[in-house]
């Protein structure tokens, strides 16, 4: 009997030793499969709302800084377009009043095109993977991207807009393993030097609007 109960705790310890060990290469495995998924669906999300707040800007000479105005504008606002009818070189058809410049508007929904949306422009303001419930966002809402915009003067002494949209690690890595999510983000910050999140765009510098992910 003894020997039989031996044998028992024997093999659940050898398949807790097997457990064990299957965990400790396979969440990190786990943890990359995951976080490069989400990060590019985060990554799609971004260049939308870069999308949206370049045709803002063209517009209206500045970016937003909120996802109300952004996505009103989207769903009811229009870009105003030329068509150059003739030829300016042609001199004759200039003095006969043949060359002419019509300009026409387009609803901005039917001109920009999105990634992510599915036609559903309010989902423009939520960072995908976010609505997982995690000790950083127990409830599971959905969070929001951080936005806000800025005037940067550069040194020609020109003062151009900026814009920054931010999404943390944690709001949408959350709810992965805890350590892997600390390696990775201390890598991000302490090795690379990179913020804690991917961004678009900068209040501190002219970047264009770049994103801060490889391959931008």
């Amino acid at each position: 009997m003894k020997k039989i109960l031996l044998q028992v705790i024997l093999l659940a310890a050898i398949a807790a030793l097997v457990w064990w060990m299957y965990s400790l290469f396979n969440t990190p495995l786990e943890f990359e499969k995951v976080r490069k998924e989400r990060e590019t669906k985060v990554v799609e999300r971004l260049k939308d709302i870069r999308t949206a707040q370049r045709a803002f800007r063209n517009k209206y000479l500045k970016f937003t800084p909120n996802f109300d105005s952004l996505i009103a504008f989207i769903e009811n606002d229009s870009l105003t377009y030329e068509l150059a009818i003739g030829s300016a070189d042609d001199s004759v058809a200039v003095a006969q009043g043949l060359v002419s410049v019509k300009k026409f508007n387009v609803a901005v929904k039917d001109t920009l095109s999105f990634i992510s949306l599915d036609g559903n422009f309010n989902n423009l303001r939520y960072i995908p993977g976010s609505n997982i419930p995690s000790k950083f966002n127990p409830t599971g809402e959905w969070q929001e991207f951080l936005m806000d915009t800025a005037s940067i003067k550069t040194e020609s002494a020109v003062v151009v807009p900026v814009v920054e949209i931010f999404a943390k690690y944690p709001t949408f890595l959350g709810d992965l393993n805890e350590q892997e999510l600390i390696n990775f983000r201390d890598y991000q910050i302490n090795t690379l030097n990179r913020a804690d999140g991917l961004k678009v765009g900068s209040l501190t510098a002219t970047t264009n609007e770049a994103g801060n992910w490889d391959g931008e």
